[in-house]
């Protein structure tokens, strides 16, 4: 099944045609639940890596901040037994509860590993693959058709208290020998750990955040927005920022949403240059029950974060490439 994003509520580049020097494309990648190969493009899939090639591994030990600390297979089964309680209560149209039996399956709230178990190398967890056929946004070396991301589940200070991000582009043609199971770690944070999901890519356009456009345009679609309020009710009202500009969502390209911080520069850390926007992995697919990004063929009852990823409560966490070489370290931002 494909993803649709509606149509826009009005097309903005109508009522400011200056807009049009501020777009990008951008893919929205839509990952659902789902059973991707290393032949797919994926969130949280496996990934197609050689098998010569050492399974890259945190060693930060006890230097990661660290609150609750759960196995990889922990989460999963936790994950497991909320879905089919939810399934449960859909069906029959109760409300939504535990058994006995599940609820002794489930970590409690407070409950963590030991601590000292981050004193080891802590393999990395795939949280994207991504082939060049399958998303025009694909940005990389000349010559290479797939774009690996990983990342530490566990957070880091120096990172903004976010996971610490590894990318790795491939010719998956000189991948003869896969390597058959990937490292797991041993334990992490759950918000970190994907839900493996099939993706279904879909190219849209998007216009810069309103805080980085020239200040006269930027001012002109504020007065625009304050204009509009005043001549609807606010369920009604039309956002630039929310319902014209940025699409939630893992997406790869387009432009990021500093909602949060106001923007900031982020610059390269090799060699200064200011940074572009590779990737997205966000806490959600669409704003609200009605979020106007939400796709056409979305059933009514599906959850809004397939991916299980929750980033700080619930933000973005936005990747940044040098354009200046592909072997410079990616930046980050929560947002």
């Amino acid at each position: 099944m494909t993803r649709t994003t509606p149509p826009r509520p009005l097309d903005i580049t109508e009522l400011f045609p200056a807009l049009r020097e501020h777009a990008a494309t951008a893919t929205r990648l839509h990952p659902r639940p789902g059973t991707p190969t290393t032949a797919d493009s994926s969130v949280g899939g496996p990934l197609l890596w050689p098998a010569d090639e050492a399974w890259p591994v945190c060693t930060d030990g006890d230097a990661h901040y660290i609150f609750r600390l759960q196995t990889p297979s922990t989460v999963r089964r936790s994950r497991e037994i909320y879905a089919a309680a939810q399934a449960r209560a859909d069906a029959a149209g109760t409300r939504y509860d535990l058994t006995d039996e599940e609820r002794a399956q489930v970590p409690d709230l407070d409950f963590s590993e030991p601590h000292s178990l981050v004193n080891q190398p802590i393999p990395l967890v795939a949280v994207a693959q991504l082939y060049r056929r399958d998303v025009p946004d694909f940005a990389g070396p000349d010559g290479t058709d797939l774009l690996q991301v990983l990342w530490c589940p566990l957070d880091h200070p120096e990172e903004g208290y976010n996971p610490r991000v590894r990318l790795y582009w491939r010719r998956s043609a000189d991948v003869s020998r896969p390597v058959v199971a990937a490292g797991e770690p041993p334990v992490v944070n759950d918000s970190y750990l994907p839900t493996p999901c099939v993706v279904y890519p879909e190219q849209i356009r998007e216009y810069q955040y309103g805080g980085l456009l020239p200040e006269e345009l930027d001012a002109q679609i504020t007065a625009w927005e304050e204009e509009s309020e005043g001549e609807c009710d606010d369920e009604d009202g039309v956002n630039y920022q929310f319902d014209l500009s940025l699409a939630p969502g893992w997406k790869v390209g387009g432009f990021a949403n500093w909602s949060l911080t106001d923007p900031h520069p982020v610059d390269c850390p090799e060699c200064g240059t200011a940074m572009t926007l590779l990737f997205t992995a966000d806490s959600s697919e669409w704003h609200g029950s009605g979020g106007s990004w939400r796709p056409l063929e979305e059933p009514a009852q599906a959850p809004s974060n397939p991916t299980d990823v929750c980033i700080g409560r619930g933000y973005a966490l936005y990747i940044f490439r040098c354009p200046v070489s592909f072997d410079h370290p990616p930046a980050t931002a929560m947002q």
